[in-house]
């Protein structure tokens, strides 16, 4: 039989595995497809999964579900999540990767344990849009003569610092407000010229309330900036790379966080 793997939780936050050595249903949890999902144990471990098909549509729905599953057990236990589409093959295949990699996982939950990951999104102005209009330079533009084409590129290079140096700031400054434990930070231009800064802060789980009015504070202070916070979640950015060298993962689009 083959599983579908969402997450690893630790086996002492669940007292029923400790009776039993076959995985048990979680009454509660429905997973992909509406599939019935298990406790599966594994030395001091439980993997959560459920039964798979190759007729199972792992689509955008199903990353969403994948995703609330690991969410709910979130909710009672450390968890690591496994990347959307890890399918182990059989019972043996998923017992030899928990063997063969038991040891990171162990370290994992107790780094992570009582922690959780707080999500923020901000947006910033394009730092040189208005420069480069002004010298009528256009990044997707056709240059009519060679001076002009050097000219854009300089501007080009000059923008791409100046919007580096800009987040380079923003994300010190996100860092300071918030002091959290740990942080993973992403910047991209989007379709509009603007800048968004993705934003992971791993916190205690103690502090979500505080972070909650940072945020708050933070919203007001920088007023030139569009700011959206999501969380607590597990702490996916935070989780090092699980390792499925004995399962197959599904090439399918990731989840998109909220």
């Amino acid at each position: 039989m083959a599983w579908y793997a969402y997450c690893i939780a630790e086996k002492q936050a669940f007292p029923e595995l400790l009776r039993h050595r076959k995985p048990i249903p979680m009454e509660t949890v429905s997973g992909i497809a509406g599939n019935q999902v298990f406790l599966y144990p594994a030395s001091d471990l439980a993997v959560i999964v459920s039964e798979h098909s190759s007729e199972d549509n792992l689509n955008d729905r199903a990353a969403v579900e994948h995703a609330r599953v690991i969410a709910d057990c979130f909710k009672s236990s450390t968890v690591l999540p496994f990347r959307f589409g890890t399918v182990f093959t059989d019972d043996e295949s998923l017992r030899r990767s928990v063997r063969s990699n038991q040891r990171q996982f162990l370290t994992n939950i107790d780094r992570l344990r009582g922690k959780a990951e707080m999500h923020l999104k901000v947006v910033l102005d394009d730092c040189c849009r208005e420069q480069l209009r002004a010298y009528g330079l256009h990044p997707h533009g056709n240059a009519e003569t060679g001076r002009e084409y050097l000219a854009q590129l300089r501007e080009n290079a000059t923008r791409q610092r100046e919007r580096q140096t800009k987040a380079r700031a923003v994300s010190v400054q996100m860092h300071r407000m918030f002091a959290p434990l740990a942080e993973e930070v992403s910047c991209r231009r989007t379709d509009s010229g603007k800048m968004l800064l993705d934003i992971a802060h791993l916190i205690d789980n103690k502090c979500v309330e505080r972070y909650q009015n940072k945020y708050s504070s933070a919203s007001q202070m920088m007023k030139d900036c569009q700011m959206q916070l999501s969380g607590p979640w597990p702490p996916y950015h935070f989780v090092h790379r699980l390792t499925t060298r004995h399962a197959t993962t599904h090439h399918v689009a990731p989840i998109a966080q909220a």
